[in-house]
This record gives C-alpha cells, sequence and structure tokens, in this order.
C-alpha cells in the first residue's frame, strides 16, 4: 500500500463553512482504499489526524451523545 502525498489528496471542505474561501474550516479526505480518513483544518493543512472510519464514527456518535 503506497500513501499519497497529503498535498494531494482530494480535500473536502466542509458545508457547514458556506461559500466564503477565505473562512477557516474542517477538511476531509479519504487514503489508503478508504481505511483512513484524514481530517485538517484549513488555516493548518500540515497537521493532519489520522483516523479509521469506525474511530471518527465513535468520536461522532460521544459528541452528539446528550449529557446529564
Amino acid at each position: 500500500m503506497s500513501e499519497v502525498p497529503v498535498r494531494e489528496l482530494q480535500w473536502q471542505k466542509s458545508s457547514f463553512s458556506g461559500d466564503d474561501a477565505n473562512r477557516d474550516c474542517v477538511e476531509l479526505a479519504v487514503a489508503s482504499g478508504g481505511e483512513a480518513l484524514l481530517l485538517r483544518e484549513s488555516d493548518e493543512p500540515a497537521a493532519v489526524l489520522h483516523a479509521t472510519p469506525a474511530s471518527l464514527h465513535a468520536l461522532l456518535d460521544t459528541c452528539k451523545a446528550p449529557t446529564t
């Protein structure tokens, strides 16, 4: 398995950011044949978080869970 350089990935901008190109946002890319999801902040593109789909799903579920 060869890794694609981060700068060559197809980064998708969060739709929450709207159409403003100057607005900082979270970006997502898929790597390693879908086995890894990469996340970065548009104003810090060199800092990339690597996650599996399952671990990202678990994180999002935890963040969405109601607190008591």
